[in-house]
């Protein structure tokens, strides 16, 4: 099963090349976008808005990144329509293992997954189940 759109969200150019070709290997998404911030992925959805078909079917989604970590994204997204929420599911890729962080962001009802770094093809396949 392929998604459309994927979005990766995340500061570190590394972890978002291989991300994005662990994507491309295993044919899990048809289209990548990439954001290297909070800000921007949220500039991107609120863009998206005018053009549903722009807006990702899944954002993978750090927690720790500069001024608009994925705390603050959730809280924002959180401001969206319904449908926007209902359409882009938000999985956490992150590499904390600050216990808090990762309860707190698990008890979040927009987060359908947490997964840590790397993202891998069993990762993938358990995401695509639950998409299913």
């Amino acid at each position: 099963m392929a998604v459309d759109l994927v979005m990766l969200v995340d500061d570190n150019d590394t972890d978002n090349f291989i991300n994005k070709r662990i994507i491309e290997l295993t044919g899990f998404a048809y289209r990548i976008e990439i954001k290297n911030s909070g800000k921007s992925a949220l500039e991107y959805l609120e863009n998206a808005k005018k053009d549903p078909e722009n807006l990702p079917d899944l954002i993978f989604l750090d927690i720790n990144m500069p001024i608009v970590d994925g705390f603050v994204f959730l809280y924002e997204f959180e401001r969206f329509a319904q449908g926007i929420k209902d359409k882009c599911k938000i999985v956490i890729l992150s590499s904390s293992d600050n216990q808090r962080d990762i309860d707190n962001i698990i008890n979040n009802k927009l987060v359908v997954k947490f997964i840590t770094k790397p993202l891998t093809e069993e990762a993938l396949q358990e995401v695509g189940d639950l998409l299913s």
